[in-house]
């Protein structure tokens, strides 16, 4: 897909020594770019791999010039320093991806003020200020004939209460990120900057990712280059687009892009399960209407059915998990699940701490809790319904430790 379209330019990137930002960088290198790469990992870390260092090598070897800069992207100072070293270096800035962000997908009880903080200074704040500190470049490389661009890694803007209820200071951190586009978009129009945003469909694998859940999750995921390569066919582009939230495959296929499972960690395992995933999905209500009592009373039984039928099924379920416990399993989980079935008002508590493990009807102390309906329980323990997704789709709530819940998924593999 190189096309050479970017060479010359210079793009100035956050968060780029590892994972989603160094694959944009390396992207645009394939064309002759200049790279800076702005970060924190100076030093290697002792879980990521990766540093600005080492990034910066592969640019070059990819055939594009590199920056390594020191950034905070909360520190003003350290992003101006960085700002006047690429215009010093490289004689100018024409595209900025606002790419660092934090993470922590809890729920408002167990979210510490510091996390919240930390996840709000660098996802929105962050990319306000490296928006700010650029813009005068991008103005500059505008009467300069280029096509400046700033694309910000975030979802499109959604108000519907499944996507905060899980993780509401996330998805707040997340947001600003975007409405840094809406309004950035509408201002900088008139002066020739397009501002857009660009989001996976899929789960992405990277370091992070497999320090969060483990390698196992890896057969939900796609990888960084599918990212890279929808913002390559974003900024490459001549006409004139702001304003827009995008979604990386979809970008693509507009590309002519026809074979997604080269992107897939492990190909022919990703599941897609509705138009966008995360925090892009969509899903319209269906208002049930009934023409009398009798009608209502009919489909009240007909819930109560099945209702009935589903805790049979979870039920059944636990015997078969109960039946597959080992030592081996317990060693590596080390956890213990509870699962509040909603509407079989039923409690079940798996250790896959102790021993060889147990399964126990009832209330306990547990490591995470699981709430859910009996039926989502049923189709995720039979592979129909990806937990990934129902968690992001607010079918699933998780309590607890959420690095513990990722392995969920090779749990439910191991039942299967």
């Amino acid at each position: 897909m190189a096309t050479g379209k970017l060479a010359g330019y210079t793009l100035f990137i956050t968060g780029a020594s590892r994972g989603i930002g160094k694959a944009i960088g390396l992207k645009a290198a394939k064309d002759g770019a200049n790279v800076v790469i702005a970060a924190k990992t100076a030093d290697p870390h002792p879980k990521l791999p990766g540093t600005i260092y080492t990034a910066a090598k592969e640019i070059e070897d990819a055939g594009g010039k590199c920056l390594p800069c020191i950034v905070d992207v909360r520190d003003e100072s350290t992003v101006e320093k960085a700002v006047n070293e690429a215009v010093r270096t490289f004689g100018g800035i024409d595209i900025l991806v606002n790419n660092a962000s934090a993470i922590s997908l809890t729920g408002t009880q167990i979210t510490p003020m510091k996390k919240y903080d930390l996840m709000n200074q660098v996802n929105t704040r962050g990319t306000y200020l490296c928006s700010k500190v650029c813009i005068p470049h991008l103005l500059e490389s505008k009467r300069q004939g280029k096509t400046p661009q700033i694309l910000n890694i975030s979802p499109p803007l959604s108000m519907k209460p499944m996507w905060f209820k899980n993780h509401t200071a996330y998805t707040i951190a997340k947001y600003g990120m975007s409405m840094c586009v809406l309004g950035m978009a509408a201002e900088f129009e008139n002066e020739g900057i397009a501002v857009n945003a660009l989001w996976p469909k899929t789960a992405i694998l990277t370091a992070a990712m497999e320090m969060l859940g483990g390698k196992d999750v890896s057969n939900q995921c796609r990888k960084p280059e599918i990212m890279a390569d929808a913002a390559y066919a974003i900024l490459k582009q001549d006409k004139f687009v702001t304003g827009k939230f995008l979604i990386d495959d979809e970008v693509l296929t507009k590309e002519g892009v026809k074979d997604f499972d080269q992107y897939a960690v492990q190909p022919g395992k990703i599941q897609i399960l509705s138009k966008t995933h995360l925090l892009t999905l969509e899903f319209k209500n269906t208002n049930i209407k009934w023409d009398n009592e009798a009608d209502f009373k009919d489909e009240i039984n007909r819930a109560k059915e099945r209702s009935n039928q589903s805790g049979g099924a979870v039920l059944e379920i636990f015997k078969n998990i109960e039946n597959a416990l080992s030592t081996e399993l317990v060693a590596q989980t080390k956890g213990i699940f509870k699962f509040e079935v909603k509407d079989s008002v039923e409690t079940w508590i798996l250790d896959l701490k102790n021993g060889g493990g147990k399964v126990t009807k009832g209330d306990g102390d547990s490591d995470v809790t699981m709430k859910l309906a009996a039926a989502d329980f049923v189709s995720m323990f039979q592979g129909k319904l990806n937990s990934t997704a129902a968690f992001m789709q607010g079918k699933l709530k998780i309590d607890g430790n959420m690095m513990l819940a990722m392995k969920l998924e090779q749990l439910m593999k191991t039942m299967q």
